[in-house]
């Protein structure tokens, strides 16, 4: 299987905070991969360098056969990008914000009426059309912002806490339109998260602390270890403490 993502040895300061400490890592096509952590450990540096938001102090950054730092154009072509706070227009409805990142990403009209329609069935955001964005529940809003990541039809989904803020309900439906995605699209996606119910999702893990990347743990292999991934990123952590006492 190929890589969609490969990542080798970043790092990323922010004046004497270094923010990523030379982590190494790679997303295969069509898996979803997650990073976790605890506030402050640096998922959200990683992917935003990913989608190529943010620049690299060092290290190499491979998405989709393109260098990020060298061809930004050529990557972000095949992604769809979902940073925390997602800036959609308040006072726009949920039709002219997907078409303001259609526009955005030049999607040609007809391929843009066509996923319009798939994601207003997926997402059943079609009875809501006209109605303006800011007047969306939390879990609507987030629902558009998966579809306005989506309209250009990537095959790179990177996603930052994408369930930050909802209800368990929305949490679940957002969980369920991404497992569809993945499995009936392909599409790859690398999603950073804080909540341990939604790691069991995810085909591999990556526990982030303090900017180092402790450990890749496949979860099925997981599963059948019958040990709680709470335990296994806890030891891990403190293993990580030991160390910089001794």
């Amino acid at each position: 299987m190929s890589q969609i993502i490969e990542i080798k040895a970043l790092r990323k300061s922010f004046g004497v905070n270094q923010a990523l400490k030379g982590i190494s890592f790679s997303v295969e096509e069509g898996e979803i991969f997650g990073l976790v952590g605890p506030d402050g450990a640096g998922k959200t540096t990683a992917v935003r360098i990913a989608a190529g938001v943010m620049k690299i102090d060092s290290g190499t950054v491979i998405v989709g056969g393109f260098n990020v730092k060298e061809r930004p154009d050529e990557s972000k072509k095949i992604i769809g990008y979902m940073p925390q706070k997602f800036s959609l227009y308040q006072d726009l409805s949920v039709e002219e914000n997907i078409n303001f990142f259609a526009d955005l990403y030049e999607v040609k009209s007809i391929e843009r009426e066509l996923m319009k329609k798939d994601l207003y069935a997926f997402s059943r955001l079609g009875k809501f059309k006209d109605r303006p964005a800011g007047k969306l529940s939390g879990g609507m809003q987030k629902k558009l912002a998966l579809a306005c990541a989506l309209i250009n039809v990537p095959k790179l989904l990177i996603l930052d806490e994408p369930t930050i803020g909802v209800d368990p309900l929305s949490r679940q439906e957002l969980w369920e339109m991404l497992i569809k995605l993945n499995k009936e699209r392909r599409v790859s996606i690398l999603v950073t998260t804080s909540y341990m119910d939604e790691v069991e999702r995810c085909g591999r893990v990556g526990l982030l602390y303090e900017g180092e990347l402790l450990k890749v743990e496949n979860l099925e292999d997981v599963l059948k270890s019958g040990v709680r991934f709470e335990e296994i990123f806890i030891n891990e952590m403190e293993r990580q403490k030991n160390m910089k006492s001794l």
